[in-house]
């Protein structure tokens, strides 16, 4: 055994922190993530204090609150030594120690005897004294102890003695020795025991390597207070491996592909499989081989496998997807380098599917097709060509492509392929004439989307004919030329025949009459066509100024029909290119013009217009008629332009109003064409600026006939309004009284609330004494009257109450006050009539002691009575005594 590197320093008194500067471990160069390295002992000489260890390589590496220290990731440690520092902080205080790390690889592991394993070992811990000094001190001394190799699996027995630790002062003091670290007291713990007394550290189970490949403990030795004496040492225990796995395929089954007609030597697939045993041993080197072939078509062997990288390869020709579309293989893979002995094996299935190549190209089933279509249709199918491939459909050595080689100079058909059947689809692209040609014979190729497979024997294309018969069918006649174009004059008179516009059958062998013509669009009904030989002629004067005109051109429309099945019928155009004629004088423009009434200024454009055009049109001549003697005397003519001229006047003052001035306008037509045209002028008052200041009073004066039109138009609109509103007004009226007859006049309540002295009922239903109305003079005052012959409807006496007055305008929220008020006066008005009474004035009652009213007129002389006491009672009975009281008159 080699001395391991450590550090001593012998101090009794406590001290917070850690024990030493720099700690050292020797590790397997293989981490693994989450594998727990080595143990950091921490000092703490008060023991509640919380302390948090930290990394400083957090990404690599992690203490746990127990100071053990955890691998984060999986990685290999470099030759190097790795260092980092680990940190521990007082949570309280934040007080913090750091220690660096120093991690050093295990060296490579050569091999040992099982005698050399069970051999005992004492590892010392290290002790040197100076010899020429005093007193004696301690030194650092580096040691490098060999990692501790223990076969995985053992039987024992357990617990087994693996290595003895012991310091050199455990002859002078009492020693107890510990081992910390993951399988010591960390998880998993109890794997490793330590005698405290003997220091003999021991196993006590089987150990896994594929579980932990290896331990990382650490020594302690302490005297029997506690008290740290030696530096711990670190111990590595490597667990060797056994052949305890066999190999495990990535997949159970593996799929792959080959193209057919591959050459020997073409790759195919990699197969993979793992062993959890030591890849670097004999245990986890695997081997493959390939146990079965199925089918064994064309040959049992027709791949290999690489048996230490698994890598697929066909070794022999003949590969056919037309034959044998897939290959089952059965892979075997073995550890212990494949020996068949001691090597754990396993299997797999390996499905190779041969993919198809362009080995075979399309053929016709037939070497002559057979169609038809009738004349002038396009984009019809005449013809479906079929083929056979056996390629794998679908695919671009199985689609196929069709062209023409011979039979269609002229480009009439086209070949589309169906993507579903793979037929090719003649079609036809331009019309047919069955009078041309009324066969066609097409020689077509197929051939395949990719090129033939190199190699192959048969031809790359086939070809065969087609034979495409065209029907013959009823076509629209056609005029010829179409459009037609005529050069006439205008001014062609009706009934003259103009020209003869006939059509041509295209079905020459058809047996059918000739053709019928008929008019289809004339805009201004000039022309007829004779319906059998197509002679049009004129049924009006042809005029090139007509608003049907463009461009001097005026177009018609005809129609020939044949007498086929079914009936067709063709249109031309006819266009007539219309010459100009002098048919049309000059005429001035504007037709009215304002001036002033003086000499200066006076000047007015005038512009002549001709429908014609040139030659017939301008430049004009402009002049004055000799009559009326005072167009020239009042007024001159200039022309300023061929098409202008300028009119003035030629006296000094003109009175204002409006004068129709005749023009005589000539134009330049052979020969010639002229006309009088009146310009109406304005003469009117003018400001310095040359502007009319009565133009109102002229404009109101000379009133067009269609202003006088709209104000008797407005004149008559107003009266229909009018009277219409009177209508409605009388209709309203005896609507209203028609309403009024209706209601009874005792229920209208629209009249303000009267009070009323009345005496109540009839006669029958009071008890009063009659002869009070015999005798009126002998009526006893009230004050006199006793109370018990007191009418029961008679008003009693009382203080009448104060009903309140409504104000002449009061205010819209006080109606409502002033109608409660009212009625509850009324309501608390004793001398208030009984309204809730039945009441009768038109029926006097029977056995009544006074008389009739009737008497009145029963007697025929009014000399019995005297009525003069009637002046004695005022002017309400004034009347009455007329009436009765005015003796004989």
């Amino acid at each position: 055994q080699a001395p391991i590197k450590a550090t001593c320093e012998e101090d009794m008194s406590c001290k917070t922190g850690f024990p030493e500067d720099v700690h050292s471990a020797v590790v397997s160069r293989s981490v693994h993530g989450g594998q727990p390295l080595l143990n950091v002992r921490f000092r703490s000489c008060d023991g509640n204090k919380k302390i948090h260890f930290g990394s400083s390589e957090p990404e690599d590496f992690r203490v746990g609150e127990d100071g053990v220290v955890y691998a984060e990731r999986s990685f290999q440690l470099s030759a190097e030594p790795t260092e980092f520092v680990v940190s521990a902080q007082d949570k309280e205080t934040q007080q913090e120690w750091q220690m660096r790390v120093k991690l050093t690889p295990e060296p490579a592991f050569t091999g040992a005897s099982e005698k050399d394993q069970r051999k005992i070992e004492d590892i010392i811990f290290p002790w040197q004294q100076y010899k020429h000094s005093s007193p004696l001190k301690r030194q650092k001394r580096d040691w490098v102890i060999p990692p501790i190799n223990l076969p995985e699996n053992s039987k024992g027995p357990f617990p087994q003695e693996l290595v003895r630790i012991r310091s050199d002062r455990d002859k002078s003091l009492s020693l107890r020795y510990s081992v910390t670290g993951p399988g010591a007291d960390q998880p998993p713990t109890g794997i490793f025991i330590i005698n405290p007394i003997s220091g003999q550290l021991s196993v006590t189970k089987p150990l896994d390597r594929e579980q932990i490949a290896s331990f990382h403990l650490r020594a302690h030795a302490v005297d029997v207070n506690g008290n740290q004496v030696e530096n711990p040492i670190d111990i590595v225990i490597n667990v060797i491996d056994m052949n305890d796995n066999r190999p495990e395929f990535l997949h159970q089954v593996w799929n792959g592909t080959v193209p057919e007609g591959s050459k020997p030597g073409t790759y195919v697939m990699t197969v993979t499989a793992i062993d959890a045993d030591d890849p670097n041993a004999q245990n986890g080197m695997l081997r493959y081989r390939i146990l079965s072939q199925a089918p064994s078509s064309p040959s049992p062997n027709m791949f290999t496998i690489n048996n230490e990288t698994g890598d697929i390869i066909t070794v022999a020709a003949g590969l056919d997807r037309e034959k044998v579309q897939q290959y089952t293989l059965i892979i075997q893979a073995t550890d212990m380098e494949g020996n068949p002995t001691y090597g754990l094996s396993n299997t797999a299935t390996a499905v190779i599917a041969v993919t198809d190549v362009n080995d075979n190209p399309p053929e016709f089933t037939a070497m002559t097709f057979y169609g038809e279509v009738p004349e002038n249709r396009v984009d019809v199918i005449v013809a479906n060509l079929t083929v056979t491939d056996k390629d794998q459909p679908h695919t671009p050595a199985w689609n196929a492509m069709y062209r023409m080689t011979g039979g269609d100079p002229t480009g009439r058909f086209t070949i589309l392929t169906d993507p579903n059947s793979n037929d090719g689809l003649v079609t036809v692209v331009k019309p047919i004439d069955f009078e041309t040609n009324r066969l066609f014979v097409l020689t077509v190729a197929a051939e395949n989307q990719v090129p033939l497979a190199k190699g192959i024997q048969h031809p790359p294309q086939s070809t065969a004919t087609v034979s495409i018969t065209v029907i013959d069918v009823n076509e629209s006649p056609y005029f010829v030329p179409n459009p037609k174009l005529v050069r006439q004059e205008e001014g062609l008179l009706a009934g003259s025949m103009l020209t003869t516009f006939t059509a041509q059958d295209p079905d020459r062998y058809m047996q059918q009459t000739s053709l019928r013509y008929s008019k289809v669009s004339d805009p201004a009904n000039w022309l007829k066509i004779d319906p059998v030989n197509g002679q049009i002629t004129t049924t009006a004067v042809l005029d090139r100024e007509s608003i049907y005109v463009q461009n001097n051109m005026y177009n018609a429309t005809f129609l020939a029909s044949d007498n086929g099945i079914p009936p067709m019928s063709g249109t031309g155009t006819l266009q007539i290119y219309l010459l100009d004629i002098n048919d049309n004088a000059p005429q001035v423009h504007p037709k009215e013009a304002t001036t002033c009434e003086t000499l200066q200024p006076n000047a007015i454009n005038i512009t002549a217009v001709d429908p014609d055009i040139d030659p017939n049109a301008g430049p004009f001549a402009f002049e004055l008629p000799d009559t009326p003697a005072s167009i020239k005397r009042n007024w001159t003519i200039v022309r300023i332009s061929g098409d202008h001229a300028q009119l003035s006047l030629r006296i000094r003052f003109l009175e204002a109003g409006i004068y129709d001035v005749p023009i005589v306008i000539t134009d330049s037509g052979n020969p010639h064409a002229s006309s009088t045209s009146l310009l109406k002028v304005k003469v009117c008052q003018c400001d310095i600026n040359g502007d009319c200041t009565d133009v109102d009073r002229i404009v109101g004066a000379g009133l067009g006939t269609g202003a006088i039109i709209a104000i008797l138009l407005c004149i008559i609109i107003l009266l229909i309004l009018v009277l219409m509103f009177v209508v409605w007004m009388k209709r309203r009226d005896k609507e209203r009284q028609a309403k009024q007859l209706l209601i009874d006049p005792e229920d209208d309540v629209r009249d303000n609330i009267l009070k009323y002295d009345e005496e109540g009922g009839g006669e029958e239903d009071q008890d009063y004494d009659l002869s009070q109305l015999q005798q009126p003079d002998t009526v006893e005052p009230d004050a006199i009257k006793p109370v018990g012959i007191r009418r029961l409807d008679e008003r009693p006496i009382h203080a009448e109450p104060q009903y309140p007055v409504r104000s002449a305008a009061p205010h819209p929220g006080d109606i409502g006050d002033f109608i409660n008020e009212g009625l509850k006066a009324a309501d608390n008005d004793p001398t208030a009539p009984p309204y809730d009474s039945l009441l009768v004035f038109d029926y006097e009652g029977s056995g009544s002691t006074a008389g009739s009213l009737s008497s009145l007129n029963s007697s025929s002389s009014g000399g019995e009575q005297d009525y003069d006491y009637l002046n004695d009672w005022g002017p309400r009975f004034k009347k009455l005594a007329d009436m009765y009281g005015g003796g004989d008159d």
